[in-house]
């Protein structure tokens, strides 16, 4: 028998691993690092509810104006389409811009807009031009400040009460300081007088402390002194005092309201359920007092309606509601608050010219939004508009990045059972590491 050789270290012989063979897994690719498209970032409900609104406004305002039109410029179509076209179309560049800038942009010019606002509403007292003795209007009737003014109001609060430091619920640091601001700058559009905008202003700045988590007793305070100021300034104003008791003389006998209010149920009178047609009212040659502006709701009313009346009340109330939707799912509460702000002033300017429409309430001088003609009253309201869709924009942006990290998270997990999966280097170095402590 021959002796076989015995190796002297039989563990320092090296030990090679069989390879095997294995199916690496197919990795799904990750999805597109894309950001959300500007088309696909805005609020299509919106959008919609403010194109019809705007449509509707277009057809009631060129048959509200194209006899008017023809008189002055011999031309039919000459007011609508050098004027109101024109200012749709400067309205429809501002509402884009705003769209697309970031509305949190704006937070930090919102005391210089204040200071600039109460400067334009200075200004109009001292140089605005005299209208039926009023001066509520500067650059030729062009630029209204009062409508700048409740623009202001909504930016403004809207930063403020959004501030972290900022103690809503303090008398001396939530109370006082809303006081201050609400009254100088509704004293100074009442002393215009314009006491239809100073009431908007008031509304819509003491909603947004309401909803900002003021206290009721607070609000009790403020709602006090709010209407005792507006009764006091209304004993030194006659024609206020005028349209007061039309007003109730009119609760009593409704023959005995003033003449716009009614003219204004004459029109809804005439126009029935289905309306006269479009453009075939008769209110409007000399009957009803501007007709374009503050009374386009009685012309609606009389040409297309009870139905079509409803309609735009409809369109109103489904605005109101889709911009709280987009304040609850707002990022942060300055955008919060700047929509429901921008909500509260349309819903506000709309209920007040409907019941002044309706004979619910006394005679105003408001418009319809994004209905009545206007310049700057429709400039403005676009400009909402579009931060409202900013607003939007940025939550749809911020949910559509948060819902890519949990997407990359879940693959970046591969395996079925949850756990976070190693690279190939660190899986290699772990397994030499192993075997040299078994050998």
């Amino acid at each position: 028998m021959t002796d076989q050789p015995i190796p002297s270290n039989p563990v320092s012989r090296p030990i090679r691993a069989t390879p095997r063979q294995t199916t690496q897994p197919v990795e799904t690719p990750r999805p597109t690092e894309q950001r959300v498209s500007f088309w696909a970032s805005l609020d299509k409900p919106l959008l919609v509810i403010v194109g019809i609104l705007v449509a509707i406004g277009m057809m009631m305002v060129y048959s509200t104006t194209f006899d008017w039109s023809y008189q002055t410029r011999g031309s039919a179509t000459a007011i609508f389409l050098q004027d109101h076209v024109r200012n749709i179309v400067i309205a429809l560049v501002a509402m884009t811009f705003f769209t697309v800038v970031d509305y949190r942009f704006w937070k930090q010019f919102s005391v210089w807009l204040l200071l600039g606002t109460i400067g334009a509403l200075i200004a109009v007292l001292l140089f605005g031009d005299d209208t039926f003795g009023a001066r509520r209007a500067l650059v030729g009737g062009r630029f209204q400040p009062s409508e700048l003014a409740e623009f202001t109001i909504v930016v403004y609060m809207s930063a403020w009460l959004g501030a972290r430091n900022t103690k809503v619920g303090s008398f001396i640091f939530g109370l006082i300081p809303f006081g201050m601001l609400v009254g100088i700058i509704a004293g100074l559009i009442a002393l215009q007088p314009d006491l239809s905008s100073a009431a908007v202003v008031v509304m819509i700045a003491g909603s947004m402390f309401f909803l900002s988590g003021a206290r009721i007793l607070h609000l009790i305070v403020a709602g006090g002194s709010a209407i005792t100021a507006a009764f006091l300034f209304v004993q030194t104003q006659p024609y206020a005092q005028a349209r007061v008791a039309s007003y109730g003389a009119a609760l009593v006998d409704p023959t005995q309201a003033n003449y716009h209010t009614q003219q204004a149920i004459i029109a809804f009178l005439n126009g029935g359920w289905l309306g006269a047609g479009l453009g075939q009212g008769q209110q409007k040659f000399g009957f009803l007092p501007a007709p374009h502006t503050d009374s386009i709701f009685a012309v609606i009313g009389e040409e297309l309606g009870v139905i079509g009346a409803t309609l735009v009340i409809l369109l109103f109330i489904a605005f109101v509601i889709r911009g709280f939707q987009i304040a609850r799912n707002a990022v942060d509460p300055f955008g919060s608050l700047l929509a429901i702000g921008f909500t509260l002033w349309v819903a506000i300017q709309a209920l007040l010219n409907i019941a002044v429409m309706t004979a619910l309430i006394p005679s105003s001088g408001l418009p319809l939004p994004f209905i009545s003609y206007g310049g700057s009253a429709l400039l403005v309201l676009m400009v909402g508009v579009g931060m409202m869709l900013s607003v939007s924009r940025v939550t749809v942006t911020r949910r559509s990045m948060s819902n890519r990290r949990n997407t990359s998270a879940n693959y970046d997990r591969g395996w079925g059972d949850g756990r976070a999966r190693l690279s190939r280097t660190r899986s290699r170095r772990s397994t030499t590491q192993t075997r040299a402590r078994r050998s």
